[in-house]
């Protein structure tokens, strides 16, 4: 049986971890002309957007499910049509299944007694949200210096400042308050109140009353896709086809893709990075190395701490991030019932804002809720086929260090995700030919993600922009010469592509 190779293949720019913002910043530098090695531990790119085994034949789960965000700037440059991405849907409503019956909001829009005051809140959000969006395609600007970089944030701060004084007021407020508050001031319909506190706390460690938590919901209402600000997308052929679309787009521009290709440590050599050694015992050199798998992961593991100086180690060793979110998939023989509603939308399982809350606290204990919340798409239901279909759900919320036990914990998530559904749906258990749940833990080990959050690390107020991850390291750039970062721990988190533009941005202006 022939050894290990042990051959040294050089590039300009070596990026680890072939997730979306991976791609998108290996694609920004190839097309710059850098030559640019793309390294993937796993058998297929996209991060959490691949396609993970069939549940059932013809049922291809993935982690994400929907579209949230596209960065404008990647989807142009990648070209991601001609490279075959195609959607199903671009402005998918949410329907929410409360005690009053189903709720539908297609954006600023809804039924019913609210309707006019969730229009005026939807608006006054989005014009928030919108105001706050150009920070997304910047780094944050150096605290103790001036530049280039504190004219683009004075540009962005004038921009909020348009607002007009009130608005820029209320802006000043909403960002320091909790969702709960905002949604009880503001609506009555208690579906409506549970649709904006679930929105805001999704994917968070954190519930409707913990603080800062309305400032999570404008983050997610600052992106688009396809042009339409706040929507939800889903690709023909589900997120893996999204996967696809920006492997091939990466690969025409000339990045040299390296699939199961697992790094073991990023080489150091006089204080600046060399490269990086495979698993395999093969060795990769070049002098800037990118790291898409999360700033804990790669500082603290593939670097090595003893590069780095102790302050900067500790603060990033208490960096937040906790994953509190549980993914559910279910194989069904037949299309389910949730009381008529129209499968062909984000199902949202939320009594009210109480019940959202309700969900978090035993979480904070390690313990498994009674009644989890839920978001639920049905991607099988898009196609309009008739034949077995796929449930799809993120679960809120989930322990990542279950006091029960990691099997335990499991089997009780389960249970409770099904009777939950079983409520909703009569008759749905009958429908399930296979389950399977990911607990944060299972999503930290089988992704690499720090703590199972989806952000590499928590998306919260005090881990945001200058302090994204940490403020040392808030620039991509680290104290390690040729060493930079990427992906959903860096500002502005999120899985977009806007991390990843962002970061080879700042390579190539370091190095032109």
């Amino acid at each position: 049986m022939p050894g290990p190779s042990f051959s040294r293949t050089s590039s300009d720019v070596i990026v680890i971890g072939a997730g979306p913002n991976g791609l998108a910043c290996a694609h920004r530098l190839a097309s710059k002309g850098r030559k640019v090695t793309l390294i993937e531990a796993d058998a297929e790119p996209g991060g959490g957007i691949r396609a993970l085994p069939d549940l059932a034949p013809g049922l291809t789960p993935s982690l994400a499910h929907l579209v949230w965000q596209l960065d404008p700037r990647v989807e142009a440059a990648m070209d991601l049509t001609r490279h075959g991405l195609s959607w199903e849907a671009t402005d998918i409503p949410t329907t929410v299944i409360g005690r009053e019956g189903n709720l539908v909001i297609r954006g600023a829009l809804t039924d019913g007694p609210d309707a006019a005051a969730w229009k005026a809140l939807h608006q006054r959000l989005m014009s928030f949200a919108a105001a706050l969006e150009p920070f997304r395609r910047m780094a944050p600007p150096r605290l103790q210096a001036g530049g280039n970089s504190w004219g683009r944030l004075a540009k962005n701060l004038i921009g909020i400042r348009a607002l007009g004084t009130k608005d820029f007021r209320e802006l000043l407020r909403v960002i320091l308050i909790n969702a709960h508050d905002v949604a009880q001031d503001e609506l009555s319909d208690p579906r409506l109140r549970a649709a904006l506190c679930f929105d805001a706390v999704l994917g968070a460690w954190a519930g409707p009353r913990s603080p800062n938590t309305l400032i999570l919901l404008l983050d997610r209402l600052a992106g688009e896709i396809t042009g339409r600000k706040g929507a939800l997308g889903l690709p023909k052929g589900g997120m893996p086809a999204l996967a696809q679309a920006m492997t091939n787009a990466a690969t025409a521009a000339g990045v040299s893709l390296r699939s199961n290709s697992r790094v073991s440590r990023i080489t150091v050599a006089d204080d600046r990075v060399t490269g990086v050694a495979l698993a395999s015992g093969e060795t990769l050199v070049a002098p800037v190395v990118i790291s898409a798998i999360g700033p804990k992961a790669t500082i603290l593991s593939l670097a090595g701490p003893e590069h780095f100086d102790t302050g900067l180690v500790t603060a990033l060793r208490h960096q937040k991030s906790r994953g509190g979110t549980a993914k559910l998939h279910l194989a069904l023989s037949a299309r389910p019932d949730f009381q008529g509603a129209d499968l062909r939308s984000r199902l949202l399982l939320a009594a009210d804002e109480h019940e959202v809350e309700t969900a978090f606290n035993p979480v904070k204990y390690g313990e498994v809720p009674d009644r989890p919340v839920m978001e639920i798409v049905i991607p099988t239901a898009f196609s309009g086929g008739t034949g077995p279909h796929l449930l799809s759900a993120n679960v809120q919320f989930a322990p990542h260090a279950p006091r029960a036990g990691e099997d335990a914990a499991r089997e009780a998530m389960l249970k409770a995700c099904l009777a939950r559904l079983e409520e909703a749906s009569p008759g749905i258990s009958a429908l399930i030919t296979r389950a399977g749940i990911l607990m944060p833990y299972d999503i930290e080990r089988q992704f690499g993600m720090a703590g199972g959050n989806w952000h590499h690390g928590e998306l919260a107020v005090e881990q945001m922009l200058f302090n994204r991850p940490i403020a040392p390291l808030s620039r991509y750039a680290t104290p390690l010469k040729g060493l930079w970062l990427t992906g959903a721990g860096t500002h502005p988190g999120g899985m977009s592509g806007a991390v990843g533009w962002n970061a080879a941005d700042a390579v190539l202006e370091a190095r032109t």
